[in-house]
């Protein structure tokens, strides 16, 4: 009689290992790296080359024809005394006030008041409807805008703001060739444009509160505000970063609203560095003046991402850290 001992049991009766469910290829993953190839390629094309083609030319007199000429930093001095290229960075702040600041915190209150009152009250299809209809600017070419705009803002008695104000008595203004009313105006575009993003944005990440906090806390007495600074923003912080950090990159290097609405004026009061860099390209064919504006502002749009990136690192840390 064969004696079977525990150990032969338990070898017999063991179950195979699980196969992955991804079949693996033997030697690695190397392989796969031939479909990166193509998006590869494509950077190295599209940005990558162009970029430090850009960057040699900040050291280059050119006039698009001929061999560029080299002058060293005679462009990057030029920036230190050249007025209009500080002037056009100072008008940078007035557009992320009307790109960043009016729109995030505006964007906040009303995604949340959408959410948290009118879609309670009258479900989600109204909330749906009216995201939608803040979201419409976006996706209305700038150039439409701009006609818009002119139609409305144009001076004399033909434009449509003029024809409201003669009807109270007020005399025809010139919005577009005087200041302040042209940067105003370029400002109330600015953020009619870019308001739909924030709220799109922040609506998608309240989908992720249980609405039964907002509930308890309103049975615990806490009004619209409070449930909102204590609920709302500490749950979409991480949104709220997204939208401060893109938004302030395009405020930065904003230019269709300028082309087409003001072209930099009255006297280069809108002027902002991107269509700055676009006259001295293509207009004054100074290239490698235009490269060093664009390098710079290229320069100052790395440095604001890091610092939004590490700002927002920290604040995780500490979150986690129980801080």
């Amino acid at each position: 009689m064969t004696v079977i001992t525990r150990t032969e049991r338990s070898t017999r009766t063991r179950t195979p290992a699980e196969e992955p469910a991804i079949p693996q290829r033997r030697g690695g993953t190397a392989g796969y790296w031939i479909y990166l190839l193509p998006g590869f390629v494509l950077l190295l094309v599209i940005i990558v080359i162009p970029l430090l083609f850009n960057v040699y030319l900040t050291f280059t007199k050119w006039r698009g024809v001929r061999e560029p000429e080299f002058i060293g930093l005679d462009n990057w001095l030029k920036i230190f005394t050249d007025e209009k290229f500080w002037t056009s960075f100072a008008n940078s702040i007035w557009m992320v006030i009307a790109m960043v600041v009016v729109p995030t915190v505006v964007g906040l209150i009303v995604a949340a008041l959408l959410f948290d009152v009118v879609g309670r009250k009258f479900g989600g299809k109204v909330g749906s409807f009216l995201r939608a209809s803040y979201y419409l600017p976006q996706i209305l070419p700038i150039a439409v805008a701009g006609i818009v705009i002119g139609w409305l803002f144009r001076p004399g008695d033909t434009g449509a703001m003029n024809q409201i104000l003669s009807v109270v008595g007020i005399p025809a203004v010139d919005w577009l060739g005087q200041m302040p009313s042209a940067l105003l105006v370029l400002m109330l575009v600015l953020v009619w444009v870019q308001i739909g993003y924030p709220i799109v944005v922040f609506m998608a990440a309240l989908q992720r509160v249980d609405p039964e906090l907002y509930e308890a806390a309103e049975l615990d007495g806490a009004n619209w505000f409070q449930r909102f600074g204590a609920i709302t923003l500490s749950i979409i912080r991480p949104e709220v970063f997204v939208v401060t950090l893109t938004c302030t990159i395009a405020a930065l290097k904003v230019f269709g609203p300028v082309y087409v609405i003001t072209q930099g004026g009255p006297a280069g009061a809108t002027l902002v560095p991107a269509y700055y860099a676009y006259t001295e390209f293509f207009t004054k064919r100074n290239i490698g003046y235009g490269a060093t504006i664009a390098t710079v502002l290229t320069i100052l749009v790395v440095i604001v991402s890091i610092i939004f990136i590490r700002v927002q690192n920290s604040l995780e840390r500490k979150e986690r850290a129980g801080l």
